[in-house]
């Protein structure tokens, strides 16, 4: 099958990428290599797929993404391309606007053009906002986002249902749950924390500790993502989370145990835009396609705490 996954250089976007060239797919892969962390990451995960041809193109570029993906007609579409980070919205909502709605909307509008089998989208379970309600599940009502990434990836759902009805474009929305694992993003807690650990600085606990966070480990995401790549629905929205939330002083002591080293903690008031627990029923995944993220936190952390040591270069 040829398969076009955008944000081929992203965390998810590369482990993906893999399985599907592993599995004998043709892989195109477009990035725009955006700045937002460091793009020699993002580089060192490309060399990870050999047999990926990649495109640098920016989806907000409507006339060259469009003779892109006319040119490559792709048979399956994984969207994973996107600005992501919720504190990051409220320092430059402008690139949100751009990647998240600009982009996915030159993206569906290629779709039309275009049509692929099936069109798979990342959402977020920031589109749950605060309802206190869990776990969280897809008939929950996600009207009150708080964040304006969590409002581009509830956007994304509303414009993909849109495309889906009038044009008959089969398009399935994922919610992924605090995902992790090895080369995972620098501006999440796993890097920011482990880095802290050991250089012997102290780890910002926000809301003094009291959060949860299902913590969902990178190579289920990917079983989850391609099984439902694999089975087009006219329109549907699936959670992807572990069914299982940890307590955030838990989830340190399991990457201190990770990584043999004990953490300084300074306690934080909680963060604007951040929601306190995090818990996704996996029901509707798990029905679908046979298959839900159970890894647990302690085996996944040292898969990422082996990588981390050898990426980053401590001993």
């Amino acid at each position: 099958m040829k398969v076009l996954v955008t944000g081929v250089a992203g965390f998810i976007g590369m482990h993906c990428a893999q399985r599907l060239l592993a599995r004998g797919d043709q892989v195109y892969g477009v990035d725009n290599l955006s700045a937002y962390y460091s793009v020699k990451l993002k580089k060192d995960r490309l060399k990870q797929l050999g047999n990926m041809r990649f495109e640098k193109i920016d989806l907000a570029s409507a006339a060259s993404f469009e003779k892109y993906f006319r040119k490559v007609k792709p048979q399956a579409v994984l969207h994973l391309a996107a600005q992501p980070g919720v504190r990051y919205s409220l320092e430059n909502p402008s690139a949100y606007v751009q990647s998240n709605l600009v982009g996915f909307a030159n993206l569906l509008e290629c779709c039309r053009r275009h049509p692929p089998r099936h069109l798979v989208f990342a959402s977020s379970s920031s589109v749950y906002g605060t309802n206190s309600k869990l776990p969280w599940s897809e008939t929950d009502n996600v009207d009150h986002p708080v964040s304006l990434y969590a409002a581009t990836k509830k956007s994304n759902e509303l414009m993909a249902h849109v495309y889906s009805h009038l044009y008959r474009i089969p398009a399935t929305g994922l919610r992924y749950f605090t995902v992790y694992g090895p080369w995972g993003r620098p501006d999440m807690s796993p890097v920011l924390f482990a880095q802290a650990i050991m250089q012997g600085k102290p780890i910002p606990v926000f809301n003094h500790g009291d959060m949860q966070r299902d913590f969902t480990y990178v190579d289920d995401v990917v079983e989850g993502t391609l099984r439902v790549l694999d089975r087009p629905a006219a329109y549907a929205i699936y959670n992807i989370g572990n069914h299982s939330p940890v307590r955030l002083r838990d989830y340190i002591a399991a990457l201190e145990s990770a990584l043999g080293k004990r953490a300084k903690l300074e306690m934080k008031p909680m963060q604007p835009g951040d929601v306190k627990a995090t818990y996704a029923d996996t029901a509707a995944l798990q029905e679908a396609v046979g298959f839900a993220p159970s890894t647990p936190l302690a085996t996944g952390l040292a898969r990422f705490a082996a990588w981390f040591k050898d990426y980053y270069r401590y001993d």
